[in-house]
């Protein structure tokens, strides 16, 4: 397993359904139950992303059928026919080196749950999804307390004088440090690790 900060590359599908801007209506339904995904990327020319056809875009064809209510834009929507005119654009999007962080945090302002992951072109080179972000979660907790002690305490002023024990994720630090100050920056520095669930801090100070 990579060293912390985990990057969309380490964790993102690389093999990836998507469908280009005049696909049918059905034919995107059709893929997103094949696939069992929420939404598929819209490709135009050699592969760019232009935008992302999802659920949520399909819905208003079903919800307005007997109805005159919505909005104008739903009631584009309901209309649609094609990836092109359903898709939601421009595409909400990251790159490859982005960290798993920054991806969850995108995700979370965006309210989406997946994301294509693209290059410096635009260009599709997978998808990542908020499953393939927990999977730092799925760390060893051997894994974890080695990356600590080999990459953390050494940065910081503490010496050689914390104890690091870690449970289904949780990591507790025993020791004693010179000021009681270093207590948030040493907590803060071992929460950054990936698949650290929480951090208790179990210290004196001299």
């Amino acid at each position: 397993m990579p060293e912390s900060p985990y990057r969309v590359s380490d964790v993102m599908t690389h093999t990836v359904v998507a469908v280009g801007s005049e696909a049918p209506f059905k034919d995107v339904v059709e893929l997103l139950d094949q696939w069992k995904v929420s939404a598929l990327p819209v490709l135009a020319g050699e592969g760019r992303v232009v935008g992302v056809v999802s659920e949520a875009d399909l819905l208003p064809k079903e919800e307005l059928r007997d109805t005159d209510d919505g909005n104008l834009a739903e009631r584009a929507k309901a209309s649609a026919l094609t990836a092109g005119e359903l898709m939601s654009a421009p595409a909400v999007t990251v790159h490859a080196d982005a960290t798993v962080a920054e991806a969850a945090r995108i995700m979370a302002r965006r309210h989406v749950k997946r994301l294509p992951v693209v290059d410096g072109v635009g260009l599709l080179q997978g998808v990542v999804s908020r499953s393939d972000l927990l999977k730092v979660f799925l760390r060893s907790d051997e894994e974890i307390t080695a990356e600590i002690r080999s990459d953390v305490l050494p940065l910081l002023p503490v010496g050689d004088t914390l104890t690091v024990s870690v449970t289904d994720g949780v990591v507790t630090l025993f020791g004693s440090l010179p000021e009681r100050g270093l207590v948030p920056v040493i907590a803060r520095a071992v929460r950054a690790v990936e698949g650290v669930v929480d951090v208790v801090i179990d210290l004196t100070h001299r």
